[in-house]
């Protein structure tokens, strides 16, 4: 499997961002729910964590 996104427990104090909308699986808020219980993080703290290590583990290439 590829890298792992290590997740901390809750550090408390940050905020400041946009409001974003979006659909999603049930299946994935119960995951997000999951690890939001094992880590003390929102669910909206998890999922800005989760774009950004997907951002910056993404590459675009040409279709073939």
């Amino acid at each position: 499997m590829g890298t792992k996104l290590v997740i901390t427990k809750k550090k408390r104090g940050e905020d400041g961002h946009k409001t974003l909308s979006i659909r999603v699986r049930e299946d994935i808020i119960d995951r997000l729910d999951d690890l939001a219980g094992q880590t003390g993080r929102s669910r909206n703290e998890l999922i800005g964590l989760l774009l950004n290590f997907a951002l910056n583990n993404s590459e675009v290439v040409a279709e073939r």
